[in-house]
């Protein structure tokens, strides 16, 4: 591993990298319209009246800090496994962590309206949540696939009053909702903020999404170590994008006692080309929607398709915090199938009473493979990022019960 010294949050250099990965856009207007986005953040997080707002929502509308718990069930495997239960926030997900403060943002910056993807749509009702909340149109872009998918999460964001846009170009899921919403930005610049839902795309996102996820990482060291009088030996969550994982990992960085571990998608297989999204384990270097990042991409350089059980996981790209720690051996990253994560739904499920989001099982599924190749005295602290509300018809659909 590489000797230097790491910051408790992985920061960008002024050109928006973290190592080559990362970087600001070069599309003029777009790029105008990012610094714009990035000196407010730079002013928000310094401003005492921001911060005390964004704490008192924290609190009182969202319902933190989430409750770690220990999964006593679940750890007869072997290792003890820890859910930090962000399923619990109000809207299900980690995601309501970002929106909270991309749309007291965009407030601040005088826009009237939010526009932003959504895959499984925790990201969209989140969203959809914070701008109903604090007075702000929400223009929300979905695939087509994600739409007949994820139809409880349909609902909500039409009940909260957000315009949706199906998405039907191309695989009609995660990546085509990003290049849909960043076109319909691009035609209301001006009055308009977009609010990416992952740790992805051109500065500051990537920055900007892991700030306000880190209040998660922070809360579970805290906890863990009052309850336990300790640390965990491992940080585990799902990646996509890499929101939930980087929210979970930051405040750990700097103890080279912890493991943090990611899990991919394997989807139907590694070995099946277009049927998972195991973006670190199989990725390359290059280019996706304004950002430098291991993705999976055909030998011409566009992006290939992607699977995954789990809408909100099937993107060929990561986030350029994940390929940094990656690269400097600070990070490992696994996969789980979609098999496994079907499996660990429902044990989670059964075992414990707790109904996780398809993306979260991936997270359980590693910990539970790896619970039982270690000894009971270890133990596996695993970010639970949304709960699976919105999955239940689609797996009834998968299983016999």
């Amino acid at each position: 591993m590489a000797q230097e010294k790491l910051n408790t949050l992985v920061m960008p250099d002024n050109n928006g990298n973290f190592g080559k990965h990362g970087g600001k856009i070069g599309h003029p207007d777009l790029a105008n319209a990012l610094a714009e986005i990035e000196q407010g953040f730079h002013n928000i997080i310094k401003d005492a009246d921001f911060i005390s707002e964004m704490k008192r929502l924290q609190t009182t509308f969202v319902g933190r800090p989430s409750p770690i718990y220990h999964a006593r069930s679940l750890s007869k495997r072997g290792a003890q496994i820890f859910l930090k239960r962000e399923d619990l926030n109000h809207t299900g997900a980690h995601k309501i962590n970002h929106c909270i403060g991309e749309v007291l943002l965009a407030k601040k910056l005088g826009k009237k309206k939010v526009i932003a993807e959504t895959g499984a749509g925790q990201h969209g009702v989140a969203l959809a949540t914070a701008a109903a909340l604090l007075g702000l149109e929400c223009e929300i872009h979905m695939g087509v696939v994600d739409i007949a998918k994820e139809h409880p999460n349909v609902s909500r964001m039409k009940i909260l009053g957000a315009k949706l846009v199906p998405v039907s170009a191309g695989a009609g899921t995660l990546k085509e909702a990003v290049d849909s919403a960043f076109a319909s930005y691009m035609s209301q610049i001006k009055d308009s903020m977009f609010a990416i839902g992952s740790v992805v795309g051109p500065a500051p996102y990537p920055e900007m999404v892991a700030y306000f996820q880190s209040i998660v990482g922070h809360e579970a060291r805290e906890q863990f170590e009052a309850q336990h009088g300790g640390l965990p030996d491992e940080v585990i969550a799902c990646v996509g994008g890499g929101s939930n994982a980087m929210g979970l990992f930051n405040a750990f960085i700097d103890d080279k006692s912890v493991e943090l571990v990611g899990v991919e998608p394997a989807g139907e297989g590694l070995d099946k080309p277009g049927r998972h999204a195991a973006t670190l384990s199989l990725g390359k270097f290059g280019n996706i929607q304004g950002f430098n990042c291991y993705y999976l991409q055909e030998e011409d350089g566009t992006p290939s398709a992607v699977h995954s059980i789990a809408s909100g996981l099937d993107y060929p790209g990561v986030g350029p915090q994940h390929c940094y720690l990656k690269d400097i051996g600070r990070a490992r990253y696994e996969v789980a199938t979609d098999a496994e994560c079907l499996e660990a739904f429902l044990a989670l499920s059964r075992e414990e009473g707790i109904i996780p989001a398809l993306e979260s099982s991936h997270a359980v599924a590693y910990a539970l493979r790896r619970a039982a190749q270690l000894d009971p005295s270890k133990r596996l602290l695993v970010n639970l990022s949304g709960r699976g509300d919105k999955d239940i018809d689609f797996v009834l659909g998968k299983i016999e019960v």
